[in-house]
């Protein structure tokens, strides 16, 4: 039987490639006036607040996801691809450091949103390429009836020798990927990779997303993993039993916000401007800390008409490192990543 890791590498490159053959397909397909919306953000979600765009605005769109396991990362690297011939008009990442690299690459457009400015300067770029909204919080997720509710208590799990009860994505993707970004910049490149290593030598599960993590500990697989508050939410709706501790480095939590940006090329700018203005209003962000994934409002809003656990998290937010800083080290994390995949 062939590795767990290689059946996991093959797997997620073949989900990878249909996803990208069946969005070529709907975006080929789409009526020329469409605005195409690539959105790394979960679809079960994201559709919901652009049916509302649409019904305000009456500009149709054409939207274009991406897999759980693969989120965000491939439609980033998609959009290099078309960098030349654009087929997108904007787009809704999950994370920022993605979005910073395609800054960096020449793919976006500026735009200076009005609504940008109730925006807080760290999750938004000074020259209006992006702008982040409505964040969400790297946790420990664990399982209250098989570890101690205190955080002393998988701590202390997780010091242990053995790590066969713990969860973690692989961090080619996603927040997983921006995490472990931060942690090349603050460990450093050689103590991570050694770190890396003994994780896997204790066993620890490296599965394909955040919600398989999820998943594990809510069906007492893992005890505990890592996570993000959207999907910690999906498995408290669904009446696991379990609770969540955020993550933090360096004394700071780990906030990773939605970022929207325009595409450098596209003929659709004053329709783009309209999407971007909408989804960085107050109006949005409280819609989306109200939905099932309660993302956490980066601006200022009525926070009488937010969750009580999302106001629970509103302080987290001002205690976050700042994830802009670490871009560079997100593409020399990623290139060791993908080398260790391909062994």
């Amino acid at each position: 039987m062939p590795p767990l890791q290689s059946v996991l590498k093959y797997s997620v490159f073949g989900v990878l490639l249909l996803c990208l053959v069946l969005a070529w397909f709907s975006v080929s397909q789409r009526s020329e006036d469409a605005l195409v919306v690539y959105c790394a953000h979960d679809l079960i979600f994201a559709e919901k607040i652009l049916n509302e765009f649409e019904e305000e605005t009456g500009i149709k769109g054409v939207v274009v996801g991406d897999s759980e396991a693969t989120k965000s990362l491939g439609l980033v690297q998609r959009l290099i691809r078309e960098k030349k011939h654009p087929k997108c008009d904007v787009f809704w990442n999950n994370q920022l450091l993605g979005t910073m690299d395609l800054a960096a690459e020449g793919v976006l457009l500026p735009y200076q949103a009005t609504e940008a400015k109730r925006i807080p300067d760290q999750f938004k770029d000074p020259n209006g390429l992006w702008t982040g909204f409505a964040g969400r919080l790297r946790v420990w997720i664990f399982n209250t009836d098989l570890t101690d509710a205190s955080s002393d208590g998988f701590l202390k799990r997780y010091e242990e020798s053995d790590l066969s009860r713990m969860a973690i994505a692989m961090p080619l993707y996603g927040t997983t990927l921006s995490h472990f970004s931060v942690l090349w910049e603050t460990m450093g490149a050689k103590n991570l990779k050694e770190w890396f290593k003994d994780l896997k030598a204790r066993r620890c599960h490296i599965v394909p997303g955040n919600s398989t993590v999820k998943n594990l500990v809510s069906e007492q697989v893992c005890d505990f993993g890592w996570t993000d508050t959207d999907d910690f939410f999906v498995g408290l709706d669904a009446g696991s039993p379990v609770a969540m501790v955020p993550i933090r480095v360096n004394g700071k939590t780990l906030c990773l916000p939605n970022t929207v940006a325009m595409i450098k090329g596209t003929k659709r700018k004053v329709q783009a401007a309209q999407l971007i203005e909408f989804l960085l209003s107050e109006q949005v962000e409280i819609a989306l800390a109200k939905s099932g994934s309660r993302q956490i409002p980066l601006g200022p809003v009525d926070e009488s008409q937010l969750p009580d656990e999302v106001v629970a998290l509103l302080e987290f937010t001002q205690e976050a490192l700042d994830i802009t800083q670490y871009a560079d080290a997100r593409k020399e994390c990623l290139e060791w990543m993908q080398s260790e995949q391909l062994r």
